[in-house]
């Protein structure tokens, strides 16, 4: 996109972590920005924070895995705004560490429902309105590193759904170039940023989901990841990595290169047929 300023922009999953961080740098580049989130007072008060920072900011509420919340968020957008040219589908909630065949479904529907049907909402509800506009627009959909590397982690279900939204993601660029070249979008996979995200698991988590801390080794592989995630990079940097990733209209848009050998590691498997084995991740 050429023109930033001035734009309007809807980030979902925006109350805290990479969402705020993708907020802040928004608005401290001149751009309307809608806030949504299910987390409501963690909303009023980050819009209160980057509307402190200068931005001309609304907080709508919204749980991404229900296609009328999607919608009531771009139909209220427009009526505060009048145009949205910016998407970012970023809402999403981390994973129990339980084995595939004993998930339950219940945490499947959660999981698929906020990771992977929250993006196919948001696609559905705000790419006709941006073709409409006849202007330029930006679809920025976060995924994961977890998205592009094998899936044998521990937190596997996660990451089929961030496959999912890396694969759904390409498949709607080449969709949109069929259209024109007005509209564009990215996947957003990052690398740990620093976040509440499993604090946010133990609290939105709905009935027949267990925790990952109900097992002495799940919480000492939850703390560990807790002490990686906080000292991740900074949200407003990664914020910043996307707002870029939009200017220059970049498809991939990965927020640690030291990762980037891990995405290797899986695409020479593929090529050589082999099993794809349990990537280590970088230090941090």
């Amino acid at each position: 996109m050429k023109q930033i300023e001035g734009r309007v922009a809807v980030v979902t999953g925006a109350a805290s972590g990479i969402g705020r961080g993708i907020a802040e740098a928004f608005a401290a580049a001149g751009m309307k920005v809608v806030l949504s989130d299910i987390r409501t007072e963690a909303l009023e008060a980050t819009t209160k924070a980057v509307r402190e920072l200068g931005g001309d900011v609304r907080a709508i509420p919204a749980d991404v895995s229900r296609a009328q919340d999607v919608q009531n968020l771009a139909d209220r957008t427009l009526e505060e705004f009048g145009a949205v040219h910016v998407l970012c589908s970023n809402a999403g909630v981390a994973c129990n560490r339980t084995l595939l065949w004993e998930s339950s479904l219940e945490e499947w529907d959660w999981q698929l429902g906020v990771n992977l049907m929250g993006v196919v909402h948001g696609i559905r509800s705000f790419v006709p309105i941006m073709l409409a506009q006849g202007e330029e627009g930006h679809v920025v959909n976060t995924a994961s590193m977890g998205g592009l590397i094998a899936g044998s982690d521990p937190v596997a279900m996660y990451m089929t759904a961030k496959h999912g939204v890396v694969a759904l993601t390409e498949a709607l660029q080449d969709q949109l170039s069929a259209q024109g070249d007005k509209v564009k979008c990215s996947v957003l996979c990052p690398g740990y940023v620093a976040s509440q995200v499993l604090d946010n698991f133990e609290t939105l988590r709905p009935p027949g989901v267990g925790s990952p801390s109900d097992t002495p080794e799940g919480k000492q592989s939850v703390d560990a990841e807790n002490q990686a995630i906080a000292q991740g990079m900074p949200p407003r940097e990664a914020g910043e990595i996307v707002l870029q990733a939009i200017r220059d209209e970049r498809f991939y848009v990965l927020t640690h290169p030291e990762w980037v050998a891990m995405v290797e590691v899986r695409m020479r498997a593929i090529l050589d047929g082999t099993d794809p084995g349990r990537p280590g991740l970088p230090p941090t």
